[in-house]
């Protein structure tokens, strides 16, 4: 692991094995230049990002490796840190408990020998909902390389520069304020899926409540209520943002080849053996499918998958 910048370096405590590779290359795979920035050693992964603090954007490093979960922040009053500390461990799901988990998804024939190799599988989160939704629209149909490409185009147009070469995120209620076509024109996306980022901002920005802890029906219904979002980006939403345990995108691309069937109906049939923890049966065969390897490429679940 780096040596800790000038500030705070917190060791994050988590319940049983932690799995940190694949965790490491997801987020990998799906870093964005200029938001995020992730770098590889044999031994563990450092993320860099900005997260949102009270007074601005707040830089911080988080370590995953064999040897636990460290966060390296500036130094900040207890009343700032308490929350982004609680933001980190959502977004890496360290609350999860592998000795209730695990053992429930050994039960099935399919999961038991995925579960032996990656124990302590986290499901990852994210750390602002409003950020996961427009990645995870403008990744609708496209490659996980295009997906990172708009994503930095926009958060380059419309981001706040911030420490560390890193951008943050432009809030919903900025993005609002943009008029669709000046985000096709910056982000050079095609004019439905700008007026969808377009609506998705100001929805959030209207009280759309797309955070963990949201009521799930809610957030479901509104964001089914906007253009070009259907069913599999509101399932993926749920497990992200609201932390849905039992979330479950059927309809999957990645997911249905994995199961070996042909419809969402059918991925949903062969779930209900794993309900209430079906959001970690997915992340356990989306990483056989794509985060087995260090900065995986081709099919994503994110990407590959039908809106």
């Amino acid at each position: 692991m780096t040596a800790a910048p000038p500030g705070r370096r917190v060791v994050l405590q988590h319940r049983g094995p932690f799995a940190w590779e694949p965790l490491a290359n997801a987020l990998q795979a799906h870093a964005v230049p200029g938001l995020e920035r992730v770098t590889r050693a044999h031994d563990g992964a450092a993320v860099e990002r900005l997260l949102a603090g009270a007074a601005g954007p707040v830089p911080v490093t988080v370590h995953l490796g064999a040897g636990g979960v460290v966060l390296d922040l500036p130094a900040l009053p207890d009343v700032v840190e308490r929350p982004l500390i609680a933001v980190v461990r959502a977004w890496l799901d360290l609350d999860a408990d592998p000795a209730v988990v695990d053992p429930f998804l050994t039960g099935s024939a399919l999961l038991a020998p995925l579960v032996k190799r990656h124990p302590g599988l986290r499901v990852p989160g994210s750390t602002d909902g409003f950020e996961t939704g427009v990645q995870t629209v403008l990744g609708q149909q496209v490659s996980l390389a295009a997906a990172r490409t708009f994503g930095s185009r926009l958060v380059s147009a419309f981001g706040q520069p911030g420490p560390a070469g890193l951008s943050a995120f432009p809030t919903a209620e900025r993005l609002a304020a943009v008029p669709a076509a000046d985000i096709q024109s910056a982000v050079r996306i095609t004019h439905a899926r700008a007026r969808t980022l377009s609506a998705l901002a100001q929805a959030v920005a209207g009280g759309l409540p797309l955070r963990s802890g949201a009521d799930p029906e809610t957030v479901r219904s509104g964001l089914l209520a906007l253009p070009g979002i259907g069913p599999w980006t509101a399932d993926y939403l749920a497990v992200r943002v609201l932390g849905d345990r039992d979330a479950y995108p059927a309809d999957d691309l990645v997911l249905k080849r994995a199961l070996g069937v042909a419809t969402g109906r059918e991925a949903g049939r062969l779930s209900q053996p794993w309900r209430p923890w079906r959001a970690y049966a997915l992340f356990h065969l989306w990483t056989r499918a794509a985060y087995e390897a260090p900065a995986a490429v081709g099919a994503s679940p994110r990407v590959a998958a039908a809106p």
